[in-house]
């Protein structure tokens, strides 16, 4: 299977959810499945604008960012939804949960999409055995289709997985490129919007062929170094790496590491979770963040991998508190075979001073000792800002409903029956 993989260079999967939000919504309920249905904000009102829409809807003519009453009248059998945010949250975090169960190198770039290095996963099978294995798993534990691209580098498998909707697998080698890529309009190429592209134009640019064989001097002096990084991408070529610790719109912190040998003595796992604790800790504490929700990532010997991750009652953002929920964790579920592999991640990371805190019997007594203090502090802040004082840590009182120890919402799964699964093993 190793004769799959490069010798050198990266095998890259860049996994886009189709239609991902009324996606959802037929999940949710399967009568709306073959209708064409559209996802707005301001449904009652004719200003209402379509945020997405089913692949049905879109036959008529129905698009993305179109007014809603435009889109009823080229299709006055549209079904219209509100969005539902905390259900597209819910669905994307289990996706991302799902595919960290075949690399730890997993980077969310939006709510329902992401990129995946396999490079070190032949043990799992080819790159195109692996796609399908997600993508066959994303349908049927979460109902949801998805496309997937496969190429030797990110821009080439976001552009791949475009190539082929819905539930398309497409491989991009960068030897394709001048065939597959160059006749095409600048405008198609994937980080080139329409403005750029008239721009482009001025300089005799029209299709991405001529992007790719355009003098430097002429790109720089119109789009600056961006335009150099266009031209790059123009010839298949983009170096940036899969980033685990990114962060977007629901972020993670986290940290992973390969033992240096299998192990199953307790003491030396508790050992390396306390080092990750720490690492998130450090990190968290860089970008004044709080984690709202914990996970534990085991691999074993035989390299099945689970993740673990549980809501907390309070934010986390220091080493103790951290470990201890970690070790809480990692206890409950570790199977007491060999580990080769432990990662600690913080999930629903927002910012510190806009975490929210569960009053239990234990903070809230705490809280009644503090409320003078904090009284007074808002006193001062109303009168000269914000900024004039502030607590090493102000968390606002909020109700925050504790979760259970399921890696994921847990009314989500039982609607669709989830059911662990591990990834192929090509040995077993």
């Amino acid at each position: 299977m190793q004769s799959m993989y490069p010798k050198s260079g990266r095998v890259i999967l860049h996994v886009d959810m189709n239609s991902f939000y009324a996606s959802v919504e037929m999940a949710y309920e399967p009568e709306l499945k073959g209708k064409p249905l559209a996802i707005a904000g301001n449904t009652e009102e004719r200003r209402g604008i379509i945020i997405t829409c089913s692949y049905e809807a879109r036959k008529f003519g129905v698009k993305t960012t179109m007014p809603l009453w435009e889109a009823k009248k080229l299709c006055p059998n549209l079904i219209v939804k509100k969005p539902n945010f905390e259900r597209y949250r819910t669905a994307s975090l289990a996706i991302f949960q799902l595919l960290r169960q075949y690399t730890t190198l997993v980077e969310p770039v939006s709510i329902d999409e992401g990129y995946l290095d396999i490079t070190e996963c032949s043990h799992l099978g080819s790159p195109i055995e692996i796609a399908s294995s997600i993508q066959k798993r994303i349908m049927d534990t979460l109902d949801l289709p998805c496309s997937i691209g496969i190429a030797p580098n990110k821009f080439l498998a976001k552009t791949a997985s475009d190539m082929k909707k819905p539930l398309g697998i497409t491989i991009l080698r960068k030897r394709d490129v001048p065939k597959i890529l160059w006749p095409k309009s600048c405008v198609e190429m994937h980080g080139v919007g329409g403005k750029t592209a008239e721009k482009l134009k001025t300089i005799g640019i029209h299709t991405i062929g001529d992007l790719a064989k355009a003098n430097d001097i002429q790109l720089k002096a119109l789009l600056g170094i961006n335009g150099l990084k266009l031209k790059e991408r123009a010839n298949g070529i983009d170096i940036r790496e899969v980033d685990p610790e990114s962060i977007y719109d629901h972020k993670s912190v986290g940290n992973s590491t390969t033992l240096p040998k299998d192990s199953s003595n307790q003491k030396e796992l508790t050992d390396v979770l306390k080092s990750l604790s720490e690492k998130v800790a450090i990190r968290l504490k860089t970008r004044n963040l709080v984690g709202q929700k914990l996970g534990v990532t085991i691999r074993y010997k035989d390299r099945k991998t689970i993740t673990r991750s549980q809501m907390l009652l309070n934010p986390v953002f220091n080493t103790d508190d951290i470990y201890r929920k970690a070790v809480e964790i990692f206890l409950k579920h570790w199977n007491g075979d060999p580990v080769r592999l432990l990662g600690v991640t913080a999930f629903e990371v927002t910012e510190k001073e806009s975490a929210v805190k569960q009053l239990d019997l234990f903070s809230y007594e705490n809280d009644a000792k503090e409320e003078p203090l904090i009284s007074a502090i808002e006193k001062l802040q109303s009168k000269f800002g914000k900024e004039v004082i502030k607590k090493g840590a102000i968390i606002p009182k909020a109700d925050f409903s504790v979760g259970t120890d399921t890696s994921f919402n847990k009314d989500f799964f039982d609607h669709f029956r989830w059911k662990e699964q591990k990834p192929p093993n090509k040995d077993s």
